[in-house]
């Protein structure tokens, strides 16, 4: 059987067509492909934080970043990965995209691990009450299911905490906090913190100070509240182990207003003379719990005070204190910085008027 000469030629064109197809194909897939690594699909207006499971597969995260528009093709974005050799080296965690970052740009960032965190501050002394605040005003957490998270009973049995409250455990500090983590998870991390501090840095030496770790709480967040100066803090500690010594009173200011509103450096006569269970000005002794969340250097003053005959203190115009032995020195130094500028509830120490039937019962 002889094969039709025009058989040959018509075969070849079949080929040829079938060769340019394949070719042209090819191209488009790589233009398009081009196109999806050098042109996101928006501005960048478009952000999304997503959720990439560990252990979820690529494939499953890149098409809920297509339905969230953050890249156009699911599929493309798994094959950059794997062409890179990247789909089995990302990590798990929250991401923060947008329609304007390119795919290498994505891919970077998880195979770095640069997660979606909010860092959060806590400054050094903020009371419970004015933590959560700042989560409210950061819009972080609701602020009345912070505070009832810092009362919760169990949540204090499983942290250890003796008080009412996580007043005091807090420590203060930068902490980066995930879109999924709950005030109860905060307040543990917080607490954690605390205790890795304290353990490495202070409880061998309270213990040797024969104070409890509440006493040492109390007394620092006290110190912390009335230090406007870091370098003062011994000497303020100094003035209230002198007075608990003696029997007298703390008499400090920020004791009389905790749990009513933040101190910020003025107390009224009402203010002192409100019955609550922390206004040292009525109780004696250390109030029953700490009224903020002391740093490491109000901390170290409760443990290790100054040397010092000093049972009172009184603010001056520039934030430092004058620190007086006897009563009569302080009066003074009540009238000279005080009564000049607005009263003397201004910024008032430890020590008024009913000091002297103290210092004549010690003495």
């Amino acid at each position: 059987m002889i094969d039709h000469p025009m058989k040959f030629p018509l075969l070849k064109k079949y080929r040829i067509q079938l060769l340019v197809a394949i070719t042209l194909s090819l191209l488009f897939l790589l233009a398009r492909f081009g196109l999806f690594l050098t042109n996101p699909p928006g501005t960048g207006k478009n952000e999304q934080i997503i959720d990439f499971d560990q252990g979820q597969s690529l494939k499953k995260f890149a098409v809920t970043m297509e339905k969230c528009k953050v890249i156009s093709n699911a599929g493309l974005f798994v094959l950059y990965a794997r062409l890179r050799g990247d789909d089995g080296r990302v990590k798990a965690g929250y991401y923060q995209f947008n329609d304007g970052m390119k795919p290498a740009e994505i891919l970077r960032r998880m195979v770095a691990g640069e997660v979606y965190v909010l860092r959060f501050s806590v400054p050094e002394g903020y009371s419970i009450y004015q933590i959560a605040e700042l989560l409210a005003g950061r819009r972080l957490f609701d602020r009345d299911v912070f505070l009832r998270e810092c009362f919760s009973k169990p949540l204090l049995r499983e942290l250890g905490v003796s008080g009412n409250s996580m007043e005091g455990y807090l420590y203060p500090s930068t902490y980066d906090l995930t879109p999924d983590m709950t005030p109860a998870g905060l307040i543990r991390l917080m607490s954690v913190q605390f205790d890795k501090v304290y353990e490495r840095e202070f409880a061998d030496r309270a213990k040797k100070a024969g104070m409890t770790k509440r006493e040492i709480i109390i007394l620092a967040s006290i110190i912390e509240k009335e230090a406007v100066r870091p370098e003062e803090r011994p000497l303020i500690a100094s003035v209230f182990r002198n007075r608990l010594r003696r029997g007298m009173p703390l008499q400090s200011d920020p004791t009389a207003v905790y749990g009513v509103r933040a101190f910020a450096g003025n107390v009224s006569k009402n203010d002192i003379s409100r019955a609550t269970p922390y206004n040292t000005y009525l109780i004696g002794g250390l109030p029953p719990g700490p009224i903020g969340n002391p740093g490491n250097g109000a901390i170290e003053a409760a443990i290790n005070p100054a040397t010092t005959p000093y049972l009172y203190f009184v603010a001056k115009k520039d934030g430092s204190h004058h620190f007086s032995t006897t009563l009569d020195e302080h009066n003074n130094a009540v009238r000279k910085y005080l009564k000049s500028s607005g009263g003397p509830f201004s910024r008032p120490i430890a020590g008024h008027g009913s000091e002297r039937k103290i210092l004549a019962a010690v003495k």
